[in-house]
């Protein structure tokens, strides 16, 4: 087998597959003098020139024949967390200090990471609660105040 077969300092392309780069407007003896491949006039053919994104050739584009729609409320800053009864019971089971305090509120979510501080916690009725609790929330669903009410706590909404 030849010596030189495989060794990184004697690879090179094969013939045909490397092409220079054709350069443009260098005279009409190079075959793309004079328009370059441009054409004659119009936006294309000067230097500078990029068209807008979107840009149908002056026909209405798009984004602008469709039309609008979909109204956008007051409600945009605001982000609604939902956090179900059994969640709020497995936190009770798992800390000894929450389960004395029987109060629920702000930084009850705040310390157990169900909810960021400018978050709007709403109180949705998934699971049960096994203890009486005083749940401050934004919202609460109707089954959710129902079994609340039926174990005997209280929603308060702040």
């Amino acid at each position: 087998m030849d010596d030189n077969y495989l060794k990184i300092n004697c690879l090179y392309p094969n013939n045909g597959s490397k092409k220079e780069k054709l350069r443009l407007g260098r005279g009409q003896g190079s075959g793309k003098g004079g328009t370059c491949g441009r054409g004659h006039k119009g936006a294309k053919s000067r230097s500078g020139f990029s068209k807008k994104k979107g840009f149908e050739g002056g026909q209405m584009p798009l984004q602008r024949r469709v039309p609008k729609f979909g109204f956008r409320g007051k409600i945009k800053g605001k982000k609604i967390v939902g956090i179900n009864l059994d969640t709020i019971q497995n936190c009770i089971n798992n800390n000894k200090e929450e389960k004395e305090k029987k109060i629920v509120n702000k930084e009850f979510f705040l310390k157990n990471n169900l909810a960021k501080k400018n978050d709007f916690i709403k109180i949705l009725g998934r699971g049960e609660l096994h203890l009486s609790l005083k749940i401050y929330a934004y919202q609460f669903s109707k089954k959710a105040l129902f079994s609340i009410k039926k174990i005997g706590g209280e929603a308060v909404l702040n």
